[in-house]
């Protein structure tokens, strides 16, 4: 009996998972392409954006669900670019300053 019940919960939480994870939009950097790149079955074209928080906001509007709601699932090159930014080491396309310019 336990064990049943162990497995009907077990098969819950892996539905649960998948019916988020089907949520999710696929994210890339390519920065001859544009910046970020973010795919889903959805998004008619790929969208582009040169922040994540504009990407998410411009998903958000396509998808006609609020921007808070848009869970990212970010590749390799995209948590680089993420982490190379936090970190304060890449190039921002918004940086007018001339603080932050590479070379």
């Amino acid at each position: 009996m336990l064990a049943a019940a162990t497995v009907t919960i077990f098969g819950m939480i892996l539905l649960v998972i998948a019916m988020l994870d089907d949520r999710a939009i696929h994210v890339t950097f390519d920065a001859t392409r544009g910046g970020y790149i973010a795919t889903h079955p959805q998004l008619a074209p790929p969208v582009t954006a040169l922040s994540l928080s504009v990407l998410r906001a411009r998903v958000g509007r396509q998808l006609d669900i609020a921007a808070v709601n848009v869970r990212l699932k970010l590749d390799r090159a995209a948590r680089l670019q993420r982490d190379a930014r936090r970190r304060g080491g890449a190039e921002r396309g918004s940086d007018t300053s001339g603080q932050n310019a590479a070379g």
